[in-house]
């Protein structure tokens, strides 16, 4: 008999993708992971029935993460990855010939260690990169207690549920804030503006009370069902929002290595948001 894996992440829809083959299943510490082979979406890893990642589009979010905030910087020097035990936006951070360094914290080094083995080629040889730093710790205690400084902040968290939960709070957001450089800019996992509005409504609600620019810009990733995919963005520079195409294509010209969906128009683009998603946004409470 066939198997079917059921995502639970919406409350009036789910979604099922066949298992063609369980490459590895596991009940961590701190949640229950399943690794297996998709007809569509090749490998895929799901985390407490909710997608994170398939080898077939996970160059999607990882590029959009990665490159829309370090394009928007003039030579970004030093990154956080909260999250992204994968290694996929490490991976496109590392692109920025500029980057001296990237500090990834991630909860679980079981993610890590399993991403690494059923997963080379997100990472990609990141993990052994020599500008790279690996810290194994809660990422919500990592902002509150560090003195290091970053030019960009990337959550790539969980949605916020069990462990992922405390990244969306306004206590995060403010110490992610202390932890910026000057004209620096945090960037934020939001989920789908169609079918979880709350949740991008709220961090924005947030942000704004905490830098003097805040908004989201949209990706579209198949395999997170139900239309557009929302990354939060705040910073207190809000130029940054509006670099011209022109700058963005001479920084885009020095990245070293390929890209498969970011370019400096999708860059652009993806702050150009569908009506629902304006009404949403300039809702206040």
């Amino acid at each position: 008999m066939d198997r079917w894996i059921e995502e639970h992440l919406h409350k009036h829809w789910h979604a099922k993708l066949k298992v063609d083959r369980v490459i590895h299943e596991v009940n961590t510490d701190l949640q229950d992971l399943v690794i297996f082979e998709n007809g569509d979406f090749g490998r895929v890893l799901m985390l407490d029935k909710i997608i994170q990642l398939t080898s077939k589009d996970e160059f999607v979010y990882h590029e959009m993460m990665a490159h829309v905030p370090l394009c928007a910087i003039d030579s970004p020097r030093k990154v956080l990855i909260v999250g992204g035990g994968d290694g996929g936006v490490m991976r496109e951070a590392l692109k920025h010939p500029s980057v001296e360094q990237v500090v990834l914290c991630e909860i679980d080094r079981g993610v890590i260690d399993l991403c690494r083995k059923y997963f080379p080629e997100v990472s990609n040889g990141a993990f052994d990169d020599p500008r790279s730093k690996v810290v194994i710790a809660d990422g919500a205690k990592f902002v509150a207690e560090t003195d290091s400084r970053f030019d960009a902040i990337l959550v790539d968290s969980t949605d916020p549920i069990g462990p992922g939960k405390v990244l969306f709070s306004e206590q995060f957001y403010q110490h992610c804030k202390r932890c910026l450089n000057p004209g620096g800019v945090l960037v934020t996992q939001q989920g789908l503006p169609f079918l979880q509005p709350w949740e991008i409504k709220e961090s924005v609600r947030v942000f704004r009370t905490l830098f003097r620019d805040a908004t989201a810009y949209l990706p579209v990733t198949a395999s997170y069902l139900g239309g557009h995919f929302a990354l939060g963005w705040a910073t207190d520079e809000p130029s940054l929002r509006k670099v011209p195409l022109e700058v963005l294509r001479e920084r885009f010209g020095r990245l070293a290595g390929e890209t498969n969906y970011y370019t400096p128009e999708m860059h652009s683009a993806a702050f150009v948001h569908p009506n629902y998603v304006v009404r949403l946004l300039e809702t206040r409470g």
